[in-house]
């Protein structure tokens, strides 16, 4: 069984996502799991997304993948193990929401599994998410050609990658930024709205609102604490 470190786009597919995209991707659910205190336990819980897909092939295929990561030395065995094996492969970190975090990829005939793990004692140990493979990967190739902004008269302004920034200026001066998810050619989710993108231009001409992409920086940032939920909240600018 093969397992690699994820790419960039696929990374942003480990966490929730909305109703929306889980449909668009073909998210059947996720197992969260940790290794105890002692590191050496296994617990999980499994969480459906769209119950459908559950299928017996799936369900077979992901015992397969969990039981042969299980093995000695796999990603799974235990919290140490899993230590020594993103270690080994450095290329799959990433940061997460409050620290690093370590992403890799299996696939089957039919479905892909994208893990999520953080070997730390205390927290939830990892994350597997678990799609069909042909609408996920469809998806994510579309997606690729980023998210396009236009005027109301349909002329095109700006393109962001998916989950770029947008800084939306209000009439009074207010300035929100808000993170944006490709869903097709014509629709985006801007912040948790979804919109189609002549919609999002109408109404920011009729609150007297401007809006452009906000500039990728990169720069190394020190570790945050986690936040709460409501420190995550969007912001209310509709």
């Amino acid at each position: 069984m093969e397992i690699r470190a994820l790419t960039q786009p696929e990374q942003k597919y480990t966490y929730a996502q909305s109703m929306q995209l889980e449909g668009q991707t073909g998210c059947i659910g996720h197992l969260r799991g940790d290794f105890a205190a002692s590191g050496y336990g296994f617990y999980t819980a499994w969480f459906d997304t769209r119950e459908q897909w559950k299928t017996d092939e799936f369900k077979s295929e992901l015992d397969d993948v969990i039981n042969d990561l299980r093995e000695d030395k796999g990603l799974l065995h235990n919290r140490y193990d899993m230590t020594a094996f993103t270690k080994a492969n450095p290329e799959s970190s990433f940061k997460g929401n409050y620290c690093t975090e370590y992403g890799f990829r299996v696939d089957t005939e039919k479905h892909a599994f994208l893990f999520r793990c953080n070997p730390t004692k205390g927290d939830y140990n990892f994350y597997c998410y678990c799609y069909v493979k042909e609408w996920l990967d469809k998806h994510m190739a579309k997606a690729e050609q980023g998210i396009r902004f236009i005027d109301p008269h349909y002329k095109e302004l700006f393109r962001i990658p998916d989950c770029g920034k947008i800084t939306i200026t209000s009439a009074w001066g207010e300035k929100t930024e808000l993170a944006c998810r490709y869903i097709d050619e014509t629709h985006t989710e801007v912040g948790s709205n979804l919109l189609h993108i002549c919609e999002f231009a109408e109404r920011m001409e009729k609150n007297g609102a401007t809006y452009e992409p906000k500039p990728e920086i990169c720069r190394r940032r020190k570790p945050r604490k986690r936040k709460s939920m409501s420190d995550r909240r969007d912001m209310e600018w509709l």
